[in-house]
């Protein structure tokens, strides 16, 4: 039996690492591409079953990286993500998001392959609109997206964009909410944040990686023509108070917080977009407080 072909970008990344050690699980060739610099300490538990691609910046690179691999699905992840920019990182955001991306779809076209699984975020639908970037990061994904529509129209391209939330489970490295709560109960030092009324729309990672699949074979199947928009999300936000203190119960640590001692940050998204397409035949499986429990192993 034919093996179907996998090319990740971002899989040095939690999500990516996931989605990775899934398709070789389900039988996948995989290839991933990683910078120079790319940590590869996520990928150790599978390195010996995947073969990695490392990207020089250059466009020339990327066609070769694609004339090797030859990937029936592209599953396209790496993004560089600041809620807020400065000035400094600009160009790192610009040329990860971008430039990076651009050279993907290119060096797709130049080898005939033409399915794609991008990743979009909530963050392009601020208060709920249409299209509104609640920051330089989701204008940067949703220039890509544009961009792609061109490879669509003139390369005969099929993608799949999935919008995601946010996401957790065991092993995140990032600094996210459910790190900064486990420090603050270990330290037991008072954690400022802000004061806790905006809605979080958290997706456990195998959820969220059931989608990443589930788009694949959508494509596989030639089912999609054109590019499709599809959110991942629970469907069930809660606030940000209301999550505290349930991490606090599953994890049965006091946790101490200062509401309110920091400000909300510029354009906060209050409450998560809602009016996105659910992805056909998906839908989340693990409730928060089974995801919780899960994340932290009890």
């Amino acid at each position: 039996m034919v093996k179907n072909v996998a090319l990740v970008t971002g899989g040095t990344g939690f999500t990516g690492s996931y989605l990775i050690r899934r398709l070789v699980a389900d039988g996948w060739l995989v290839h991933a591409i990683v910078r120079p610099e790319s940590n590869l300490k996520a990928l150790e538990t599978c390195s010996d079953q995947i073969k990695l691609h490392t990207h020089d910046g250059s466009t020339l690179n990327m066609i070769s990286i694609l004339n090797s691999t030859k990937p029936n699905v592209v599953f396209h992840l790496a993004a560089i993500t600041f809620s807020q920019h400065t000035p400094d990182n600009l160009k790192f955001l610009l040329d990860g998001n971008i430039l990076f991306s651009t050279q993907l779809a290119e060096a797709m076209a130049e080898n005939g392959v033409d399915s794609i699984v991008n990743t979009g975020t909530f963050w392009q639908h601020f208060e709920n609109k249409e299209y509104e970037p609640s920051c330089l990061y989701a204008a940067t994904k949703q220039a890509f997206e544009t961009i792609l529509q061109y490879y669509i129209a003139a390369k005969g391209f099929k993608a799949i964009t999935l919008k995601l939330f946010d996401s957790y489970g065991p092993n995140d490295f990032r600094p996210k909410l459910f790190n900064l709560l486990k420090e603050a109960g270990i330290s037991k030092k008072l954690l400022p944040m802000s004061p806790g009324e905006q809605l979080i729309d958290l997706v456990y990672i195998d959820d969220v990686i059931d989608a990443f699949i589930i788009a694949a074979n959508r494509l596989l199947q030639g089912k999609v023509y054109g590019q499709e928009h599809y959110a991942v999300s629970s469907g069930k936000p809660v606030k940000l108070k209301s999550l505290v203190h349930l991490y606090e119960s599953v994890a049965n640590t006091p946790i101490f917080i200062e509401w309110g001692g920091r400000p909300y940050r510029e354009r906060e998204v209050m409450l998560p977009w809602s009016l996105g397409v659910p992805l056909p035949g998906w839908k989340p499986k693990i409730s928060l407080l089974d995801g919780i429990k899960a994340t932290l192993d009890i």
